[in-house]
């Protein structure tokens, strides 16, 4: 077994996400997705067919749901389950710090 750490790897400048698979198997990918500033493009809205749980280890980012008024806002620590086909999009990230999150997709049951 080798162990390794979710923080080696990434790079000092990113001009667009990183995002590395841990893991995938039947009905689910763990991710680590690192963010440098980085938001979704105008207009667009993720629609996946898995639900998602995910994680903030570090930074600040905040996710817009359709039809919904207010932001949720993620720091270190935070975490949120969406489920399959809930559109969203990634409103903000920080743009001072690197925001490093771990995602857990998964088919629904």
């Amino acid at each position: 077994m080798t162990c390794e750490n979710l923080f080696t790897g990434i790079p000092p400048r990113l001009s667009e996400e990183l995002v590395t698979v841990f893991c995938r198997d039947k009905g689910i990918r763990i991710e680590r997705i690192v963010s440098d500033g980085q938001r979704s493009p105008e207009g667009f809205w993720y629609d996946q067919n898995r639900h998602e749980w995910v994680v903030v280890l570090a930074g600040r980012a905040a996710i817009e749901f359709e039809g919904e008024p207010d932001l949720v806002e993620l720091e270190r620590g935070s975490y949120l389950h969406i489920p399959a086909h809930k559109r969203h999009r990634v409103a903000w990230t920080s743009a001072t710090e690197k925001t490093v999150w771990l995602a857990v997709l998964y088919a629904g049951t």
